[in-house]
């Protein structure tokens, strides 16, 4: 198990923008997070056919919100990616979901002193089974739309996933 909080694939090139969510260039992961540099992540809510969402639970060694929980799980954008390449990209990576047929929601902003981040918030259906990556996910279940919003209210959950997912709750369920 690798040390907790250091980054994963450091070298990895990612994009960066600014305040407005222009691209403004690129910069490794690691000058990311060392400058909290503005980039962009895909979240997408996976959602069986009774409407429930899976959530992981992260490992405790990632590099942001270890053992957090994540309603939404998605990444950062590559310097080359577009948001919807990203989605559908960490969707096989970490769960093992295949040529996703995504839905984008919204565009959200999430900052505070060491993350800024815009996202992309997408929906997709599966029923699993899942094959979980294990350098990314700890485990994870369907849970009620009512059991999210308990484990929203309660954590620990992914601050930028929770902001995505709430406001997902509130436009299309009602819900909040």
């Amino acid at each position: 198990m690798p040390p907790v909080n250091v980054v994963q694939k450091p070298t990895e090139l990612v994009q960066i923008v600014d305040e407005q969510n222009k691209p403004i260039g690129a910069a490794t992961r690691a000058e990311m997070r060392s400058r909290n540099l503005i980039h962009r992540c895909s979240f997408t809510i996976v959602q069986n056919l009774e409407e429930q969402i899976y959530v992981q639970k992260r490992v405790a060694f990632k590099e942001t919100f270890p053992s957090h929980y994540d309603p939404a799980p998605g990444g950062v954008v590559g310097s080359e990616e577009t948001y919807e390449e990203n989605a559908v990209r960490e969707l096989e990576e970490e769960m093992g979901i295949r040529d996703a047929a995504i839905e984008k929601l919204f565009d959200f902003w999430y900052g505070d002193e060491t993350y800024r981040m815009w996202g992309r918030l997408f929906r997709c259906q599966s029923d699993g089974p899942f094959r979980l990556d294990p350098e990314e996910v700890e485990g994870g279940q369907f849970m009620s739309l009512q059991e999210v919003v308990g484990l929203l209210r309660g954590g620990p959950v992914c601050p930028d996933s929770a902001i995505a997912v709430k406001r997902f709750l509130e436009e299309h369920h009602d819900i909040f």
